[in-house]
């Protein structure tokens, strides 16, 4: 059965949104996911279309989102990606070097919408620190050689440029993701 992986935008961090792993996983329950595992405590979702109806990641990533919305009473915002789209993402990627020395500093935003190429190239441009900005399979990477915390490429000046909400995982959660994905489709 092919397995995804679903990403919940802005939840646990500082005082915000809290999604514990049980909500989480109860929300795919009751969605009909199959066998919804999450991955680390931000978030992220590996499960099956099991009888949710999905025909894909986006449902899949809806239906989750509708759940958690109506469980906690307020707006969650997910992405779904399939395994292969995981895939993808993981060969498309511009900054091996990052990924193997400093995979915590790269990040891939994965837009909830559609990706503005053009936009994000003027922000690159643009761009006054040593951030490596470069888009493809669907997706903005972003490594932040200097770190993240003080970058001036904050999620909403991320947000504008690709022209909708993103939600970002460093390069050690995509591997895992990644992993759960395969292992679960072996």
């Amino acid at each position: 059965m092919a397995h995804l992986a679903i990403l919940l935008r802005a939840v646990n961090i500082g005082p915000g949104l809290r999604v514990t792993s049980a909500d989480l996983r109860d929300a795919a329950d009751d969605a009909g996911l199959g066998d919804p595992r999450t991955l680390l405590n931000s978030g992220n979702l590996v499960a099956t279309p099991g009888t949710s109806g999905a025909d894909g990641p986006a449902e899949a990533a809806r239906l989750v989102q509708d759940r958690l919305t109506e469980r906690l009473g307020r707006p969650v915002a997910a992405v779904g990606l399939s395994a292969a789209q995981l895939e993808d993402i993981a060969r498309a990627n511009p900054f091996p070097a990052a990924a193997r020395d400093d995979p915590s500093h790269l990040q891939v935003h994965v837009p909830l919408g559609a990706l503005d190429e053009a936009a994000v190239a003027r922000l690159d441009l643009a761009n006054a620190g040593r951030e490596l900005l470069a888009t493809a399979a669907g997706v903005l990477y972003v490594h932040y050689a200097d770190g993240i915390g003080r970058s001036r490429l904050t999620s909403a000046v991320i947000d504008r440029a690709v022209g909708a909400p993103t939600t970002a995982r460093n390069w050690n959660t995509i591997t895992k993701l990644r992993a759960a994905c395969a292992d679960d489709a072996a």
